[in-house]
């Protein structure tokens, strides 16, 4: 597979077995929009061995770059809309037109111009929850409820497999709302609410999947962007105190800016050709 349009074969680092594929580019732009072709490939092959492609999606200032390149050409038209269903790792306790909603960057640069069904779009519902005065914890288990209802074969440990999780990678090496010594973890619940972190912003609090759901999911792709994240791209660590460990596996793509690579020495990068 060649990622780039253009024809460039990408770089990546030589990783060890039960290491992700690591795609490094030279800046954010590329870098994203080498992830928005990863995931309209993604798409299309999930539809075409199963009928529809779940496609789990994050928040915070990864995303905007890639919906932007989905919902434009060539790519929109590549992509058989009509058979995704969208889900969310996680969303934060705000408003649906609060710019800190996960769920906000996607509507509006990503589901304006492309047909993917109202009724798959499978949106945490935050929204309702405040307008009925209801609690995140309200909204987790309606959420878990729709993740059950749809139907999803589930992984040896009874999680739903998801065809795509995409994940940005925190500063503290968190993904959905899943931080380093998280409690989620002994709560078999498919979404769960999570208290305001105090140690990063924002503040707010959160609804997010378990974090087990990222490691069931059968393409876990993660993009990085930035030098102060180059350390979470180092050896790996328990997941509990670094969850982005949980898409550090052989068959995940991860996708660097030159910056988050920085700490991945030259002399062990190779070209990608397939």
């Amino acid at each position: 597979m060649n990622d780039d349009p253009a024809g460039r074969a990408p770089t990546a680092a030589r990783t060890p077995a039960g290491e992700p594929k690591i795609v490094v580019r030279p800046d954010a732009a590329t870098a994203t929009e080498a992830a928005a072709t990863r995931i309209a490939a993604a798409i299309r092959a999930s539809v075409a061995a199963r009928g529809a492609a779940h496609w789990a999606t994050t928040g915070g200032s990864t995303p905007g770059a890639i919906y932007r390149h989905l919902a434009a050409a060539p790519l929109r038209d590549t992509v058989p809309w009509e058979q995704v269903h969208l889900w969310w790792g996680d969303d934060r306790w705000v408003p649906p037109t609060d710019p800190l909603s996960n769920a906000l960057a996607c509507w509006d640069l990503l589901l304006r111009g492309v047909p993917v069904p109202a009724g798959q779009v499978h949106a945490i519902p935050i929204g309702a929850a405040m307008a009925a005065g209801e609690s995140p914890a309200w909204a987790a288990v309606r959420y878990s409820d729709e993740l059950h209802a749809a139907g999803l074969p589930r992984n040896d440990q009874g999680f739903p497999v998801l065809d795509i999780v995409f994940v940005g990678i925190g500063p503290d090496g968190h993904v959905f709302s899943v931080f380093p010594g998280s409690s989620t973890w002994g709560d078999p619940a498919w979404a769960q609410a999570v208290e305001a972190p105090t140690h990063v912003a924002p503040h707010v609090a959160r609804v997010t999947l378990h974090p087990r759901i990222l490691e069931a999911a059968r393409l876990p792709l993660a993009v990085v962007i930035g030098l102060r994240k180059a350390e979470i791209v180092g050896p790996p660590a328990d997941p509990r105190e670094l969850p982005a460990v949980l898409a550090r596996r052989r068959d995940a793509v991860w996708f660097l800016d030159e910056a988050a690579a920085s700490l991945i020495p030259v002399d062990v990068r190779e070209t990608v050709t397939g």
